[in-house]
């Protein structure tokens, strides 16, 4: 068994001139070389950590990306993670190894980073957000319940050659989630009501479009199939998780 969560990721100030021949080298090549070599050794049951940026970057309020959606990767760290997938099923059919790939939406818990972690520290500083009034909905997996999809992966019949998204199994809006991290770290949520359509503008003549996008867009996945073919359900709850220690 190898499970497999390396990847060239979360690059903040991309330096390379060719960014996607760097994500490939990384995420489709060294999977793939990983995967080969572990056929070689006799492993039965591969499980690839994707992303849902193979799905696509954001989706319409309630209408979630499915298992079954055509792959729509928009940059160039999604677009290496669904190569790194084909290449993974092309070899499963060659030799007979069984893949598992698990897509999930952002991962926050113990260590988290990026723009999870900014905003977590925004929050427990007392900074007053004009992120009040947003009425998106997003999902998020807590690390302990992407481990307990990964660990129903390793041994489960049904899961060999699948793919799976995988989430907390309730979405939230970006003023319920602030909201939420205000109480998991024990602060008064200090968010101003500036209608969303306000920031929208505001962003896009600031040249930070992408940001509002992240703060006012939906990404929601369907975990559906990982229920029902499984009978795998998220055992920790979004808001437990905000509320765990690590996040203080």
């Amino acid at each position: 068994m190898v499970i497999h969560l390396a990847a060239r990721v979360h690059v903040m100030h991309e330096v390379e001139a060719d960014p996607l021949t760097e994500f490939r080298k990384v995420n489709v090549l060294g999977t793939l070389n990983l995967a080969r070599q572990a056929v070689k050794a006799g492993v039965k049951r591969f499980i690839f950590v994707s992303s849902i940026k193979v799905n696509g970057e954001q989706t319409q309020f309630g209408q979630p990306f499915t298992a079954l959606d055509t792959p729509n990767p928009q940059d160039a760290y999604g677009l290496s993670k669904y190569e790194a997938e084909q290449a993974l099923l092309a070899l499963a059919k060659e030799t007979g190894l069984e893949v598992v790939i698990i897509r999930p939406p952002l991962i926050y818990g113990a260590g988290v980073k990026a723009n999870f972690a900014s905003m977590m520290r925004t929050v427990k500083r007392g900074i007053p957000l004009p992120l009040g009034a947003i009425y998106n909905k997003r999902s998020f997996v807590y690390v302990g319940n992407l481990v307990s999809l990964i660990i129903k992966c390793i041994d489960h019949p049904k899961a060999a050659n699948q793919v799976f998204l995988v989430s907390d199994g309730h979405d939230l809006s970006t003023t319920e989630l602030l909201q939420a991290c205000a109480v998991a770290l024990g602060v008064k949520s200090k968010l101003l009501s500036v209608p969303q359509k306000m920031i929208e503008v505001g962003a896009a003549l600031v040249g930070k479009k992408a940001v509002a996008q992240r703060l006012c867009g939906n990404l929601q996945v369907d975990i559906t199939k990982a229920r029902t073919l499984l009978g795998w359900e998220p055992p920790i709850s979004v808001v437990e998780g905000l509320r765990r220690p690590h996040l203080d």
